[in-house]
This record gives structure tokens, sequence and C-alpha cells, in this order.
């Protein structure tokens, strides 16, 4: 079915109330089922496990992935195969709707374990109580609903506004139910098998998995004598090592200790094939200059050195080490530098954000009439009641939990809330939320005013992040949902689910896999960085709130110049692509995420999205097998390969846990 929309002249001639009439008579599906009791359950599910692909895959690269187009394509497979079996009725395509929202607020929900609450607890050493953790995660996301449904009369119904992810959202949905026989059910299988697949891959080089089948199930180490499980090793220079291959050295530093391994990562190569060509290849560039070139040059000069426990215990330098005592510094002032740079370069963001403050100009302004919706809209005084009691309670418990003065809390509120409009305004114009950027606006505000306690300017600026992304989030989540006529209260209601489900299948797993408790039962902030997980999300919220409280004391002077020169790097890369309209192809983020990133994934990102620049040039004729395959069928194909590499991965660490 075609989907119907405005013309141009209807969009800028038509008063408010007249889209709304229009949209009521030739788009709303009233009678149609939306958040039924399966729709919700299926999205609490799916939302569950793929927010916890989200927290795997975040704290291994600091990138979040969108889990909307995933949760679509396996609610429509799953009710279409049920109602193929005659078990259950199909899914109506409002039914999926639904769940898709749920499912994306619960992937959505858990930024901060990998980001401004990890910096908490890295800065501070203090593990913060899940129960406090849930709370504050679940009040703070609600902020952010009950702000956007005001915008989005604003931006969807009365400005059409594009939210061009919404948008592909709707017109996926439109496909799967309306378009070729045959065509969703393909991209779900294929999502199947390669998930299938990588979850095998995964279980081959998985310690848990492998005792668990030969030890407990095979009885391999009673019969074969076997003292260790046989695993596939992920690094693949392992084998090169034991076969007695000569140690490779730059500058007399082990390839090994500067984090340079060869390694076949499944989740990996999926995110690449999202990130594309352009963003990985920054990111190798990034990891080549940073551990191929300056630090061996900096561990040769003594700037990056073994480290001395009070304990007497050695630290040998490794990669996280080389991170820490050096490296995180350029690379996070480049992140900054240039998302800083991008941001300002897109002043329009700036003012559609001020003209929706002030109320705009438009037609619709003028019209005072009886509004259409008032029985399908959420009520708006749910808005002007909910946000300032919620803003309050936010505050309140920022402040009982973690130490930020009442007045400090509240005083960072108008800011959250300006913030969150001009990082609505950059979703809808073009799907990119920069909540990383504004947040570090805050973080340096706040850090001014309050130096002596690190939760001053991480956590007004993690509500920051967290309320405006959710906001944008949100109004992307409905874009579809007006676009195939859903109930808006549907879908606020759908969001709020899902934030239960994010926070409910995430936060247990987070102490699970970060927040390990030792022989004696205590756990320790320190275990929140290792080498599988780098978590560079919070590397860089760390060494913002570092440079605030610190300065630049006790800095090598050669880390000081890398930092200089980073920045005007990143600003005349910004620039560039600016002049040349985004076809200067390095990004000054993305090389400094290279720093950061263990230099191992970062090839593995590369790979993958080499692999699927060079089937897609190869396969360009649409109609044919391949182009169905490695174009129409991308994003299902690393879907495949990050749920099932995170999921087996999580599965791992559990069975980790019950073998003790």
């Amino acid at each position: 079915m075609a989907l119907q929309q405005l013309t141009d002249e209807q969009i800028r001639s038509w008063t408010r109330r007249q889209k709304d009439e229009w949209w009521l008579k030739h788009v709303y599906r009233g009678n149609m089922a939306q958040l039924t009791l399966r729709s919700a359950l299926t999205g609490f599910l799916l939302g569950g496990v793929l927010a916890a692909t989200g927290l795997y895959i975040a704290a291994k690269t600091g990138i979040t992935i969108g889990v909307g187009l995933t949760s679509v394509i396996l609610a429509f497979a799953i009710y279409r195969i049920l109602n193929s079996a005659g078990v259950a009725q199909d899914f109506t395509i409002l039914e999926n709707n639904c769940t898709q929202s749920i499912a994306t607020a619960a992937g959505y929900v858990v930024t901060p374990l990998t980001s401004s609450m990890a910096a908490y607890m890295l800065v501070t050493g203090v593990v913060v109580p899940w129960w406090q953790l849930m709370i504050w995660m679940i009040v703070i996301s609600i902020i952010g609903v009950l702000i956007a449904f005001p915008m989005k009369r604003r931006f969807i119904n009365e400005e059409q506004m594009p939210f061009p992810e919404g948008r592909a959202c709707g017109v996926v949905l439109d496909s799967l139910y309306h378009g070729a026989a045959g065509a969703g059910l393909f991209k779900a299988k294929l999502l199947g098998i390669v998930a299938a697949g990588a979850a095998t891959y995964q279980a081959l080089i998985s310690d848990g998995w492998m005792k668990l089948l030969q030890f407990k199930l095979l009885r391999m180490d009673q019969w074969a004598g076997m003292k260790e499980p046989w695993v596939f090793h992920e690094r693949l220079d392992t084998y090169y090592y034991q076969a007695g291959g000569a140690a490779l050295k730059i500058l007399g530093t082990d390839f090994r200790a500067l984090g340079l391994r060869l390694t076949l990562d499944a989740a990996m190569l999926g995110v690449g094939g999202l990130m594309g060509i352009a963003v990985a290849a920054s990111c190798l560039l990034g990891a080549f200059v940073n551990f191929a070139v300056l630090a061996p040059i900096m561990i040769e000069r003594g700037d990056i050195v073994q480290r001395v426990l009070d304990n007497g215990t050695v630290v040998p330098i490794s990669r996280a080490e080389i991170v820490n005592q050096w490296s995180m510094w350029w690379g996070v002032t480049m992140m900054v530098a240039g998302s800083l740079v991008s941001l300002a370069a897109k002043p329009e963001l700036f003012t559609s954000a001020f003209k929706s403050l002030r109320g705009g100009q438009s037609p619709a302004a003028k019209d005072h009439g009886p509004d259409p919706l008032k029985d399908i809209e959420l009520p708006l005084w749910m808005s002007w009641v909910g946000v300032p009691v919620f803003s309050l309670l936010g505050a309140w418990i920022t402040h009982q939990f973690f130490g930020v003065s009442m007045g400090l809390a509240l005083a960072s509120l108008p800011l959250i809330f300006v913030l969150t409009v001009i990082c609505t305004n950059s979703m809808a114009l073009t799907s990119w939320t920069p909540t990383g950027s504004l947040s570090k606006i805050t973080q340096f505000t706040m850090g001014a005013i309050d130096r002596t306690n690190p939760a001053s300017n991480l956590l007004p600026a993690g509500m920051t992040a967290e309320i405006s992304s959710n906001a944008a989030n949100l109004l992307s989540d409905i874009k579809p949902g007006y676009m195939l006529g859903g109930k808006p209260r549907h879908q606020a209601m759908g969001h709020v689910i899902g934030l239960f489900a994010g926070v409910m299948a995430c936060v247990p797993l987070y102490f699970l896999l970060f927040l390990p408790a030792d022989a004696n039962g205590v756990r320790s902030a320190g275990t929140l960085i290792s080498e599988q997980f780098a978590m560079p999300g919070a590397v860089q919220w760390k060494g913002v709130a570092e440079i605030i409280a610190k300065g630049f004391a006790g800095l090598p002077t050669s880390a000081i110049v890398a930092m200089a020169v980073a920045a005007v790097a990143a600003v005349l890369i910004e620039l560039a692509r600016v002049f040349t309209k985004g076809r200067f192809p390095l990004s000054s983020v993305s090389i400094g995420l290279g720093v950061v990133l263990p230099p191992e994934a970062t090839f593995a990102m590369f790979v993958g999205a080499l692999i699927f620049w060079l089937m897609g040039l190869r396969h360009k004729a649409p109609g044919t097998r391949g182009h169905a395959i490695w174009v129409d069928g991308a994003e299902p194909i690393c879907a495949g390969l990050i749920s099932g590499a995170a999921l087996m991965g999580i599965g791992n660490a559990i069975v980790n846990v019950l073998l003790g």
C-alpha cells in the first residue's frame, strides 16, 4: 500500500488542525490492533534481549546500535511463522510498530551504563548499587518521554519533519506487510542463518561453553584425560606464536603489549558493516597512528611505563595502560573537538530549535479551533504536570544517590531542556543525535561550578544525554506510527514499557559481565574495563571529568602537545567535511574512537565494512540475488552477526558463573 503524505505546499499553507483532520480521515487506523497484550509482551522480551546485545557491543566499541529494524523483522517472522502453523494470528502492522517502539526504548535506555555512569564509578571507585541504577535510569528516561510529546505535535503533526531513520522504519514495515511476497521472510531467514552461524562460532571460541560441552556433558576430562577444554582461538596470531614464531616488535615493544593482534570477531564484523567503510577506515587510521606509531615512541621515551602498585604488584605495559597513561588524552580531545565543530557547523539546528522554543510564526500558531486529535494524542496535562514532578524527583535522587548538590542539580535542568530541543531538531533533520557533544557542554558548565565532586559534572551531563536521546528517539519512533496511522498514546505507553524492559534485562547483566564479585563477594569498579570490554564511551567521559577536576597537572608534556595537535587536526578535518559537503573521507570523531578502542576490534570492524562495501559494488544491479543479499540484506546480516555473537558471549559469562 502506498504511504500517503501531504504535499510540500500543503505542509507550508495548512494549519495544524487541517493537517490533523486530513491525517485522521486518510491515514488513521483506529480499529486496527496496536498495543495488545501480545505486542507488549513480544516487545518486552525482544527489547530485553536486543538491549543486552546493545550493552555488549557498546561496552566493546562505545557505539550504540539501533535495534528497531531488527525487532521489526524478528516480530514479523515470528508471527508469520506462527500464523502459517495455525498457532496464532499474524501480527498487524501496527502491533509490529508498537513492538519496535518498546524494543527501541529498551535499547537506548541502557546508554549510561557504558558512558556517564560507568565513568562515575571509574573516577570515584564506588560501585553504585543495582537498585539506585535502576531508579535513576527509569526516572531520567521518563522525563524524556514526557518532554517528547508536546514537541511531537510541532515537529511531526505540524511541520511534518522527515526523521529519516523513523521514516525508513515505516517504509520497511509497509514493505514487509504490503510489499513483494516473501521479501520479509527472506530477510528474516537471512538474519536467522547468519545469527546461528555467528553463535556457533562464538561458542567454539568461548571457554565456558566448551567446558560445559567437553567436561560436563561429554566427560572428556575423565576418559580423554583433558585438563583444559579445547577452544578455537579468536586471536588468530595465537597459532603463530604457538608454532614458535618470533615475537613481533616495534621499537622493542611486543605487538601483543601494543594490542596489535589479528582477531576474528564476528560481532565486530557486523558493527563494521553497519558503520560503513568511511567511518571504519577513520577508526583504523586512529588505531594505526596511536598503537603502531605514537605508543612505541612514548614507551621508548618513558612517558608510558610499567606501574608498581602499593602492594608491590607490577602492572606490565598493555593496551589498557597505553590508553590510560597517555593515548586517552589526545583521543578524547579529537572526539570532543571534532563533535563540537561538527555541531557548530550546523547552525540550522540551533535556529530551528529556538524557533520551536518561541513557538514560530507558522499558520498553526493562529489556529485556535478544536483539537481533532484530543482523544488520540497523549494529553498535554501529563507533560505539564509530569515534567516538573519527575525533574524534581530526578534532581533529588541525583543529590541523594551521588552527592550532587540540590542547587546544582536543579540549575542543570533548564540547560537540559534547551539541549533536548536542539538534539530533537538534529534527529528530525539528520537522524543524528549530538548527545555526546551536547553533554560535554553540561559537563564543562557544571564542572566549572563545582570541581570537587566528579558527580557534579558527570551526572548532570548524563541526565542531558539520557533525556535528550530519549526524547529524540521517541519522536523518531513515533514517525513510523504517524505514517502508518497508529495511536500516539499507544506508542508512549510502549516506550515506557521498553524502559522497564531494558533496565530489568541489562542492570543484572551489567553486574554479571562487568562488576563480578570476587571470592569474598566484593565488587570493584576496577573490573569495568578489561581487554574484552574497553568501555571507550566511559573512557571519554572519564577523561573530560579528570581534565575538569585536575587540569593538565601531572600529564606528560608529550600528552599535552598531542592534545593540542589533535584539537587542531580535528578542527581542520571537520572544516574539510563542511566545505566538501561531507565528501571528505575522514572523521575526527571516528579517528579518536580508534584511539581508545582495542586495535584488534578496530581492524575487525574495518574488515567487515570492507566486505560489505566491496560486495555492494559487485552487486549494484537491483533485482539480482546478490543485490538482495548484500545490499537489501546488509542490515539483517549485520544484525545476525551482532546478535548471534553477543548473545552467545553473554551466555558464556553466565555459564562461567554457574560452573564456578
